[in-house]
């Protein structure tokens, strides 16, 4: 893994595709806001359909509105991901980056359609399956990059590899650090089984004004509101990495970056080893729960 900082291959500027998960809130939206400013499509995946049409309106009012397409899905279900992939390359030859923002804390263990855990599904297993199905759209660009927002450089939490669905002593704090710690092994994984010129990042941007936190219970709402009000970064400070990112992508397969610092990755949390492992053990699950799902190439 590379510690260059993120300016080894830089492009002339030309129109990207960028394809934005939680790209109608918080840091998914500022970057989508961005790169429409900058002149590239962007296609915005959200949940919400209020939300989507105020991304549009605000596209609108940039006189972008013809190269945005909010795509209303629920990504903690994989056959949702999969209606989204086939939208996009129905619709799209490349995807010049993949930017993975979409994350939703849940106070509660609640599963998905799927009979998954939330968090996981959300936070990690969709992030897994859009870079997996989309790598023969990034493949086609010059300078492709994929770029996953998490918690890169944080070693709180752990892989619970005999509990992954987290039946057993389930918290949201639980929850969260344990996808934060599959998708640092996510980017280990798909570099390691690079085909192609596709870049990873893993960002980790610290904490930022951003995000919806209207579902949680009004004490810890309160709470992290008056926290970010003093402590937390601008959205717009944070995104400006992943803007720079997107125009220039590094030479390296992955790049981990913790709050402006790069990442070694002799970090325990970027274990190869239990890259391989969870790589391995998401594929079973997939298989076994989404059995009419057609194979992808690598």
């Amino acid at each position: 893994m590379t510690t260059r900082p993120p300016t080894e291959r830089t492009t002339a500027r030309q129109p990207k595709t960028v394809v934005i998960s939680g790209g109608t809130d918080g840091m998914g939206r500022a970057t989508a806001l961005d790169r429409l400013r900058r002149g590239d499509t962007v296609v915005a995946l959200g949940s919400n359909e209020v939300k989507g049409r105020a991304l549009v309106e605000d596209a609108d009012r940039l006189a972008a509105a013809g190269r945005l397409r909010f795509l209303q899905a629920d990504l903690s279900s994989m056959a949702e991901v999969e209606r989204v992939v086939a939208d996009i390359a129905h619709r799209h030859k490349v995807v010049d980056a993949l930017v993975l923002c979409a994350n939703r804390p849940s106070p509660r263990r609640r599963e998905t359609v799927d009979g998954l855990e939330y968090t996981f599904a959300l936070y990690y297993l969709s992030r897994y399956l859009l870079g997996d199905r989309l790598r023969p759209l990034l493949n086609a660009s010059a300078a492709p990059v994929i770029i996953n927002v998490a918690g890169v450089g944080n070693t709180a939490g752990e892989i619970r590899w005999d509990d992954l669905q987290l039946r057993r002593r389930y918290s949201m704090v639980r929850a969260q650090l344990q996808a934060g710690r599959a998708n640092d092994l996510l980017g280990v994984a798909f570099a390691e089984r690079a085909a192609g010129n596709v870049s990873y990042v893993m960002y980790h941007p610290g904490f930022t004004r951003s995000g919806d936190v209207s579902h949680l219970n009004p004490a810890l709402r309160t709470t992290i509101r008056l926290l970010a009000r003093v402590a937390a970064r601008p959205v717009e400070t944070s995104i400006r990495p992943i803007v720079e990112l997107i125009d220039s992508p590094p030479r390296a397969a992955l790049t981990a970056i913790d709050r402006g610092r790069p990442v070694h990755p002799s970090l325990k949390t970027l274990d190869a080893g239990d890259a391989s492992r969870l790589a391995r053990l998401t594929e079973e699950l997939i298989a076994r729960h989404a059995p009419e799902t057609p194979p992808h190439g690598q």
